[in-house]
């Protein structure tokens, strides 16, 4: 019985302080509950534009990623060239290693060797063109 009497007494205050709050709390419990839909709706598309421009811009987003594959492209391209240029310059020592003909062309050339009897005639190098057309 106690415990009756002391539950009706907490009713009875709640009833009294809530009679002077009501129609404002019950108005406020309304916005409320108006308000929290079209609240949660914009704080959600503000985090999916929030993460859609992290994807795009972020430090390891889309364009990052873009950038390092034509870069990634870029390298290759100069790996497979410069394979090809290693395999030809394998290749011509090896015909120096072991080709007399080709030692020979390497010594007229480079060396500017002869053989006995033959002159060699050494031309002057190209003139440029001076600018304006004063060379010609």
């Amino acid at each position: 019985m106690p415990d009756e009497k002391m539950q009706a007494g907490k009713s009875a205050a709640e009833g009294e302080a809530g009679a002077g709050r009501g129609p404002a709390r019950k108005l406020a419990l309304a916005w409320t509950l108006r308000a929290w839909r079209p609240a949660g709706t914009v704080v959600a598309v503000g985090l999916a534009l929030l993460l859609t421009w992290h994807v795009i811009n972020g430090k390891h987003g889309l364009q990052v990623w873009q950038q390092k594959r034509a870069e990634d492209r870029q390298l290759q391209r100069e790996i497979k060239d410069l394979d090809q240029e290693n395999a030809h310059l394998r290749e011509r020592i090896e015909r120096l290693k072991s080709d007399p003909e080709a030692i020979e062309h390497e010594a007229r050339e480079k060396l500017h060797y002869a053989k006995p009897g033959e002159v060699i005639y050494a031309l002057p190098a190209e003139t440029q063109a001076l600018p304006g057309g004063a060379g010609k």
